[in-house]
């Protein structure tokens, strides 16, 4: 089996940096803060949408600068981001089952592998999936390159995420899915449109 893992909000725990940085563009606007319960309640994908529901207007300004602007801030904070404390023993005990694993994400390839690597937990992955730019329009696309590349068939693999993109992605693949309510979307929205949710990623040992 081959688990594909998405990676910000599920083993990355970046959820109060990605609020600090949204935060600061709005703070720059005069427009409405952001809190963490707002925020789980709009955040989506693609995030043109999202910032849209946080007050941006994308006819008065590009959606391109807004997005390069919250990426300065992201690098500068993403230090602060650790991963979840379950994070390292879930990927052992997975490695140790004989899974594969890889990291299918929305965060620009290069800038992510680069962070695996200061977060010491590259060496768990078979294959590492990001996107080609920082606009963090969803990666339907790069993870069809990745199940063609790996000469997967969908059924046979789950993908572990947590937000709707990621069930809509393994959908599309025809994989099957875990969604981890811990992360950038609150736990109501995900258990509105699938019942396979767990509130922790220590849940996973009773699915997998």
């Amino acid at each position: 089996m081959t688990i594909f893992w998405d990676w910000n909000g599920t083993l990355l725990d970046d959820v109060d940096v990605c609020i600090r940085c949204i935060n600061h563009l709005l703070e720059a606007r005069k427009l409405p803060l952001l809190s963490r319960e707002k925020y789980l309640q709009i955040f989506d994908f693609p995030v043109k949408t999202y910032y849209e529901k946080a007050g941006f207007n994308f006819k008065k300004e590009s959606f391109d600068d807004v997005a390069e602007e919250f990426m300065d801030w992201y690098y500068e904070y993403l230090p602060e981001a650790d991963l979840y404390p379950e994070s390292v023993n879930i990927l052992n005990g997975f490695k140790s089952k004989g899974y594969r694993q890889v990291i299918l994400s929305a965060m620009e390839h290069e800038s992510l592998v680069k962070t695996l690597k200061k977060k010491g937990i590259l060496p768990f992955f078979d294959e590492v999936a990001g996107i080609s730019d920082i606009y963090a329009n969803g990666k339907l696309e790069s993870a069809r390159v990745l199940i063609k590349k790996m000469n997967l068939n969908g059924s046979d693999n789950v993908l572990i995420g947590d937000t709707l993109h990621d069930l809509e992605v393994a959908n599309d693949l025809g994989l099957r899915h875990i969604l981890v309510a811990d992360g950038h979307q609150a736990p109501q929205r995900l258990l509105a449109k699938t019942k396979n949710v767990v509130g922790r990623l220590t849940g996973l040992y009773k699915v997998l």
